[in-house]
């Protein structure tokens, strides 16, 4: 059962056709992640398929009685007219549950002052027990639980949740408007890049999040570690139309070589047929065979057009009828010499045009890359973290990560001598070349047209000052045709990055020094840079929230947390098992720590309990040693009086109680002995 089907649906503007004839489903519990290269018309086709864009052709069919929710990729614009507080915009959400809140409490008064006829009592309290069980059934009471979880896993605290809408960025507006979707819970959730403004640890909670999902989502996504972690089904969206793969991210790449060379052979298949066809063609048409070699004609033009407009995938397991619809009526086929001419034209599926990145070192550098010396990190009165001791070795790549604002361009600035350390030594080894690719490109001239820009690395490199060599070389960065003239100032954030790779490439270095190289760059050109990158024959040192690129590059992992630096040697994923056993450790001890104390505190309570009972007893014997010593004391002197008076059978009883009083009283210090010393 699909949730939403699109059929034929295509979108133009003007006389630019943005892509057509795309055919998706979505199941009840599908779990997508769309992908393609910049500019193929994602975000155009998602919201195509949320509602908020008609297409030109085609159509979109929603279940009856679906929910749908739409997060858009900036919502700068989201909450215009709203002057909640983020506490307030996610109570919204729950606005049903708290009227039922509150005529379960309206109820409750009714029946506690008695304000209810004995004869409306019962059935009021039927209606009491089933409103309140609705209310739990709807969540009722772990409503904000969920907001204070939701909130606190999208990074917003507690501070932060009295802001008002109206006072945030649009990053923060599109953090709020996820964790309103998120607590709205729609039964398909389409997202246009949900991680751009999170850091890892929201991703990662994010990520948690959509694997125990309920319902449908569609995610567009370059983050493909999120997309390994989250989805089931990958579509791929191309000039050549829409490809459904079935699995996680590293599923897709796999079955997208098989493909492609499926492809191929199909095409190669279908080429050799119809030059087979062309011959039959030549050989009887003009021997008067008419009919059977002009209905050959009428069907391979039909076919090639297909094929030319559709792809040879187009024409597979389908009957002339099929593909006679799928092209317009043509009264007459093409002419021999024509249809032999756009046969031999036909060209191969072609894949994307894809970077072509070449970093090469100019030569080796020295086995000891970096060093420093209880180095410390930041600005002046205001330190940012202590890195201490550390070394990178020849060919060694390592990933600096952390959260934003500790310090990691700081540090790479620092290396570069563009900053003074607080305090310690950074020291670079023997015949170093440093290149430099910086997260916002700031080294870019944004007065320079991009030929300008190479043309001057040229001539920097010691290189030609050719035009034409700079257009080819412009060309593997995929700046054709009048790209080149642009102005640095008018690029997009992806074409600033491949310029600022292009000119890395000239440089030769031999340490790589990458702030966030994959930010801006669409899922094809990672993928070209994560090659280029793990052949790279030199040593990297790499800042980036780009888990995969981490994942697949990295031999050390630096973790910049709480104003430290802790090296770990390693892969990535052998940093994240270690994590997770020291977080389990860290639990762990929390708990054998709440247990000692715990027991201290019984223990406490148990010795404080037996101490003020020992208290009570030696005051007790202490009380009647009192007694039997003041005892002792009369009887003494009722037996100097009976002895002065001669009374002997007086003397003799007292006598008696005496040695009795006696007895008690060893006893009672014997046993207060006893007490006092245990």
């Amino acid at each position: 059962m699909s949730i939403l089907t699109a059929t034929n649906v295509g979108q133009s503007f003007g006389a630019f056709d943005v892509f057509a004839g795309v055919t998706v489903s979505i199941p009840n519990d599908g779990k997508i992640g769309l992908v393609g290269p910049n500019g193929i018309g994602k975000t155009t086709l998602l919201l195509i398929l949320a509602g908020l864009a008609q297409p030109v052709s085609g159509q979109v069919h929603i279940a009856r009685g679906r929910r749908l929710g739409y997060l858009r990729q900036e919502a700068v614009e989201a909450f215009a007219e709203h002057d909640n507080t983020v506490y307030q915009e996610m109570l919204g959400v729950f606005a049903h549950l708290q009227e039922q809140q509150r005529r379960l409490h309206e109820m409750e008064e009714a029946m506690a002052n008695g304000a209810v006829e004995t004869r409306r009592s019962a059935s009021l309290l039927d209606e009491y027990g089933a409103a309140q069980e609705a209310f739990v059934h709807a969540g009722g009471y772990d409503y904000e639980v969920r907001i204070k979880q939701t909130l606190d896993g999208l990074g917003f605290g507690a501070s932060d949740w009295g802001m008002p809408l109206n006072h945030l960025s649009g990053g923060q507006k599109t953090r709020v408007l996820l964790a309103r979707l998120l607590l709205e819970k729609p039964d398909l959730l389409i997202m246009d890049e949900p991680t751009n403004h999170l850091d890892v640890e929201a991703i990662e909670w994010l990520e948690t999040t959509l694997r125990n999902w309920d319902g449908a989502f569609l995610i567009v996504s370059h983050d493909r570690y999120f997309l390994d972690r989250t989805v089931n089904t990958i579509w791929e969206m191309s000039r050549s139309g829409m490809e459904v793969y079935r699995g996680n991210y590293s599923a897709y790449l796999i079955q997208r070589q098989d493909r492609w060379e499926q492809h191929m052979q199909i095409f190669e298949r279908e080429k050799a047929r119809l030059d087979k066809e062309m011959v039959f063609i030549k050989a009887n048409i003009p021997d008067g065979a008419l009919d059977m070699a002009r209905g050959k004609l009428k069907r391979l033009t039909r076919e090639v057009m297909a094929i030319e407009q559709l792809g040879v995938m187009a024409l597979q397991n389908k009957s002339w009828s099929e593909i006679a619809s799928m092209m317009e009526s043509r009264e007459n086929p093409w002419g021999v010499a024509e249809a032999e001419q756009r046969v031999k034209a036909l060209k191969p599926p072609a894949r994307p045009p894809q970077l072509k990145v070449h970093l090469k070192p100019e030569h080796r550098s020295g086995n000891i890359v970096l060093r420093t010396r209880d180095l410390r990190i930041g600005y002046p009165g205001k330190p940012l973290f202590n890195a201490g001791d550390i070394e990178l070795w020849y060919q060694e790549r390592a990933a600096l990560i952390g959260p934003n604002g500790a310090g990691k361009t700081t540090f790479l600035r620092t290396i570069l001598e563009q900053l003074e350390p607080l305090a310690g030594q950074v020291r670079l080894g023997a015949s170093l070349r440093v290149g430099y690719f910086a997260q916002a490109h700031d080294a870019l001239n944004s007065n320079n047209s991009v030929l300008d820009e190479i043309l001057e690395h040229f001539v920097r490199q010691g290189k030609e000052r050719s035009v034409s060599k700079a257009r080819n070389y412009l060309a593997q960065y995929l700046f054709r045709g009048d790209d080149i003239y642009k102005l640095v100032s008018m690029l997009s954030g992806g074409e600033r990055a491949r310029l600022a790779l292009a000119i890395l490439a000239l440089e030769g270095a031999n340490l790589l020094l990458l702030d966030e190289p994959t930010n801006h760059l669409d899922i094809p050109a990672q993928e070209v840079l994560q090659s280029v990158l793990e052949q790279f024959d030199g040593t990297i040192l790499l800042v980036s929230h780009d888990r995969y690129l981490v994942d697949r590059l990295a031999t050390h992992i630096w973790d910049l947390r709480d104003g430290h630096l802790r090296v770990f040697k390693g892969s990535y994923q052998e940093f994240l098992a270690d994590r997770e056993r020291r977080m389990e450790r860290a639990k762990q001890d929390a708990a054998k720590h709440r247990s000692e104390f715990k027991q201290q505190t019984s223990d406490a309570r148990r010795a404080e309990n037996e101490a003020k009972k020992r208290a009570q007893t030696v005051a007790q014997i202490e009380a009647q040693i009192q007694h039997a010593e003041n005892s002792m004391a009369q009887l003494t002197h009722d037996l100097q009086l009976a002895g002065q008076n001669g009374a002997f059978d007086k003397i003799q009883r007292l006598s008696a109680e005496y040695a009795a009083h006696q007895g008690k009283l060893e006893h009672l210090l014997a046993e207060w002995e006893r007490v006092t010393t245990e």
